[in-house]
């Protein structure tokens, strides 16, 4: 039941205090003609909606949540508790630097500790998302060829297993897109790399590991290509958790990266955020980063890039988001970070070989932090298809994987299991995943209405995507 059918005329909860200060409204012309629509409920009434609603929904919390590419993993509570002091909460981006020491050191240590973990020089925690950090990177790229007169270059090359948003990040920045073939192995198709490389590539965007779950082994020679041809390299770090402390962007040739603290390092993935997406350049890329770097040793204070992009977003980023990935990386240390990696890696080559027996992969051999597999055939013999599966998972208190994603495996399910999660989990994972493919062989019709025991069944997605009803319409 929706919050405005619980309404109920009369019903309140005064949880501000009397206004102190005289009332000011604007002038009658810029009033509204009609009241707000709000609900009317008490305190009680409005606890038990948000308590019933989040008993509704799955988190990592609840159980295992394996969507592939977005590593959805358990996020340490001493990283929270970090971010709630209130020295870091009861500040205003607009204080003088010298009242707010404390806040630019955390700034000045996350981005020389995260410019170590990828092998970069300097970093912007502007960006409020990866897909923010992608088009702000993108925007790096074209004033350092601008910068140099070199304006013919009007195309960026991304393979067509990149995330949906690097192509669309490279058109918001002006640039064609020039999609690179994958091969059969997976990777990136290195003759048809050659063939688009060349003195009107201003760079690449890619993934490494890869979409599929794969470290691309040419990653060097890709690298070398685009940078013989006059182009620079842009590195999407959503994967960067199947290789922090293993590999640095920086050392495998690229001058970009964007990382999502909210995925890699502790902070909360989904529900509207707040992300953030610090893009991290090399020197060459330093002088046009958006305002306002931290300098100093004594006494720290902001200092604008001569050759600026400018603004990216208001102020200084998702301060706070910083705060818990700093508390974070400072938790785990030197050692525990690749630990942290390398416990990925190993979980997805582990829930891997115990699916392999019943659902084929995509791509064979050993994966990094994530793998897909294909229900092609499953689907051509019985009907199930990827989309049932996924359903069906709902029924054992599991989250579905990422589904059809990406587009270059027919029917595709990838699964990322995170370091986070257990053997115990990863075993009742395979046991559901097998029983779903024995009920596929078997009773495949079961699995067409799947989920049946979530408080929401199967939803007619073509109706819903179709026809959206996306307003309450009010009676009156």
């Amino acid at each position: 039941m929706l919050i405005f059918e619980k309404s109920r005329a009369g019903r309140g909860c005064q949880i501000l205090p009397p206004c102190d200060v005289p009332e000011i409204l604007p002038e009658e012309r810029e009033q509204r003609q009609q009241p707000l629509h709000l609900p009317a409920l008490s305190e009680g009434d409005l606890s038990r909606h948000y308590t019933e609603l989040a008993k509704k929904s799955h988190g990592v919390n609840d159980g295992f949540y394996p969507l592939g590419s977005c590593t959805m993993k358990y996020n340490p509570k001493i990283d929270e508790e970090a971010a709630a002091l209130p020295g870091f909460t009861e500040i205003h981006p607009l204080q003088p630097a010298h009242t707010v020491q404390g806040c630019l050191e955390v700034l000045k240590t996350a981005e020389s500790l995260l410019c170590q973990i990828t092998g970069m020089d300097r970093m912007t925690f502007q960006p409020a998302a990866g897909a923010h950090g992608e088009f702000t990177g993108l925007l790096l790229i074209k004033a350092y060829h601008v910068s140099r007169g070199d304006t013919a270059r009007t195309k960026i090359l991304v393979p067509d297993s990149a995330h949906g948003t690097n192509p669309a990040s490279a058109a918001m920045a002006g640039y064609k897109v020039v999609s690179i073939p994958s091969g059969p192995d997976g990777c990136v198709d290195l003759e048809k790399l050659r063939e688009a490389a060349g003195d009107d590539v201003a760079g690449l965007m890619l993934t490494n590991p890869n979409t599929v779950g794969l470290f691309d082994k040419n990653i060097l020679e890709i690298t070398e290509i685009v940078h013989q041809c006059g182009g620079l390299c842009y590195y999407d770090g959503a994967n960067l958790n199947a290789v922090m402390g293993q590999a640095r962007p920086g050392d495998m040739g690229f001058d970009v990266v964007h990382l999502n603290l909210h995925k890699t390092f502790a902070t909360p993935h989904g529900g509207g955020g707040p992300g953030s997406g610090p893009v991290d350049c090399k020197a060459l890329l330093a002088p046009f980063l958006p305002s306002l770097l931290v300098e100093g040793e004594s006494e720290l204070s902001f200092r604008k890039p001569e050759q600026s992009v400018g603004e990216v977003k208001s102020f200084y980023g998702n301060f706070l988001v910083v705060v818990k990935a700093l508390a974070y990386i400072w938790t785990l240390g030197r050692e525990g970070i690749p630990e942290a990696s390398a416990n990925a890696v190993l979980n997805a080559n582990y829930l891997m070989a115990k699916l392999k027996p019943w659902y084929p992969m995509a791509y064979d051999g050993i994966c990094m932090h994530e793998f897909v597999m294909t229900l092609a055939e499953l689907k051509k013999e019985t009907g199930v298809s990827a989309m049932d599966i996924a359903k069906g998972l709902l029924d054992w208190g599991i989250h579905p994987p990422t589904m059809y994603f990406p587009l270059i495996v027919e029917e595709a399910l990838m699964v990322e299991p995170t370091e986070t999660e257990s053997r115990e989990t990863l075993d009742q994972a395979a046991e559901a995943f097998h029983s779903l493919y024995q009920a596929a062989k078997t009773k495949p019709e079961s699995l067409h209405a799947a989920p049946v025991t979530t408080p929401v069944t199967r939803l007619d997605e073509v109706e819903a995507a179709r026809h959206p009803h996306l307003r309450y319409s009010f009676e009156g």
